[in-house]
């Protein structure tokens, strides 16, 4: 109930307003049954412009320190993520991954919309980046199409670190279906996942015009950061008076 409150009453109008999206492609987003809408991660907004425009509810796998702040803050933000119809996921650990595909494949048996951001993160700097091969195993284990998903102007408007948003202009572009039949069967073959995760992620790099990466974010995130560290340490320091 909470759900469609935000959606219509609260958070999906003033959404409306700040960014003005512009939708093409709703069309290819399937009016019943279970899908898989796979889409860049550019920043914190898409999370809520995606659900605020689609005319179905659209669960999406988020991760679990969205649901384990501390304080009132932490509570809030909890309880938000859960309203706005967010699953939490531990991304930490050997077993995060299998623990992703589990709470995924249970939102497609009910014959609901998936949500997915299959580089795993948000872009640091706007590219598009390796995709992960979870959105493959959901894929061929349920049997279902990936509508490929753009959100364009997103990191502009709400770059890492921006609490608010600035006003800028946003297109949220939708892509045929993909359907992976082809493949049934084969969902433990790491050759199939691989070739079905990049068929996604050209899809969605057409849609967006991004400059990719052949690499994931994270690495390359973690990487970035290590130079960054090495420089801090390597700084001169001035001498304490």
């Amino acid at each position: 109930m909470f759900y469609y409150l935000l959606k219509y009453v609260v958070l999906g109008p003033l959404l409306r307003l700040v960014f003005r999206p512009r939708i093409e492609g709703l069309e290819h987003v399937p009016s019943s049954g279970p899908a898989i809408v796979a889409g860049n991660h550019l920043s914190f907004s898409d999370h809520f412009l995606m659900p605020a425009i689609l005319k179905r509810r659209i669960t999406f796998l988020a991760k679990a320190e969205y649901f384990t702040g501390p304080g009132i803050k932490g509570r809030l933000t909890a309880a938000f993520f859960r309203s706005a119809g967010q699953i939490p996921v531990d991304r930490s650990g050997k077993d995060a991954g299998q623990a992703a595909i589990r709470e995924g494949l249970g939102v497609l048996r009910k014959g609901e919309l998936l949500g997915i951001y299959p580089e795993g993160t948000r872009s640091h700097d706007g590219r598009l980046y390796k995709g992960k091969v979870g959105v493959a195993v959901m894929a061929l284990k349920a049997g279902v199409p990936v509508i490929p998903c753009a959100m364009i102007g997103t990191f502009e408007a709400q770059p890492p670190g921006k609490v608010i948003p600035h006003v800028h202009p946003v297109v949220i572009r939708f892509g045929k279906p993909l359907e992976f039949s082809r493949y049934a069967g084969m969902e433990d073959e790491k050759a199939v996942l691989r070739a079905v995760t990049d068929e996604i992620m050209y899809a969605i790099l057409s849609l967006s015009e991004q400059e990719y990466v052949d690499q994931y974010a994270a690495v390359v995130k973690a990487e970035q950061a290590a130079v960054q560290a090495e420089k801090e340490r390597r700084r001169p320091r001035l001498p304490l008076s």
